[in-house]
C-alpha cells in the first residue's frame, strides 16, 4: 500500500508509460515503413504479424530481463586497449555484456533507421530504367523481428 502512496512511484510509472509509448510509436513507424515494400495484399497481414511478434517478443524479454541486467561484469576494459594507467578511467572504461548489447543494438538502430530514411527519400525506384526491387513477405517479417527484439532491448535495458 505504501507503494501506491509514494509520488517517485507514481513518477516512475509515468516515465515508464511515457518511454513505452514512445518507444512503442517508433516500433509501428518501423513496421510501416517495412510493410510498405511488400506488394498492397501482404502489407496489411505484415502489420498484423509484425505487431504480434513485438507482443511476444516484448513479453519474452521481459522475461530475460533479469538475466540481461545481470551482465554487468567487465569482458574488456578500453582503458587498457589505449593504455591509459588511471584507475579513475579505467572503470569508467570497462564494458559488460550488457554494455555491448545496448552500443551493438544501438548502432543497429541508427544503422537501420538511416537506411530506410535514405531509401524512403531517394529511393532506387526513381530511377529510370530499374525495376523496383521486390520484396519477401518471410524477409520483411524478419526485417521486423529484429527491428522488435532490438527495440524491445534497448528500451528494457534503458
Amino acid at each position: 500500500m505504501e507503494l501506491l502512496s509514494s509520488p517517485e512511484a507514481w513518477i516512475s510509472l509515468l516515465t515508464l508509460t511515457v518511454l513505452e509509448i514512445v518507444l512503442g510509436i517508433d516500433n509501428i513507424v518501423f513496421i510501416s515503413i517495412l510493410s510498405g515494400k511488400l506488394p498492397e495484399h501482404q502489407q496489411k497481414k505484415a502489420r498484423q504479424v509484425g505487431l504480434a511478434l513485438a507482443m511476444i517478443t516484448r513479453v519474452l524479454l521481459l522475461l530475460s530481463l533479469t538475466w540481461i541486467m545481470k551482465l554487468t561484469a567487465p569482458i574488456f576494459n578500453l582503458g587498457e586497449l589505449i593504455s591509459i594507467s588511471d584507475s579513475e578511467w579505467l572503470g569508467k572504461l570497462a564494458i559488460s555484456g550488457r554494455d555491448l548489447i545496448l552500443i551493438i543494438g544501438g548502432l543497429f538502430l541508427i544503422y537501420k533507421s538511416t537506411h530506410e530514411i535514405h531509401q524512403k527519400l531517394e529511393g532506387d525506384e526513381e530511377a529510370e530504367g530499374v525495376k523496383p526491387k521486390v520484396f519477401s513477405f518471410w524477409s520483411i517479417i524478419t526485417q521486423i523481428l529484429v527491428l522488435d527484439i532490438v527495440c524491445s532491448v534497448q528500451f528494457q535495458l534503458l
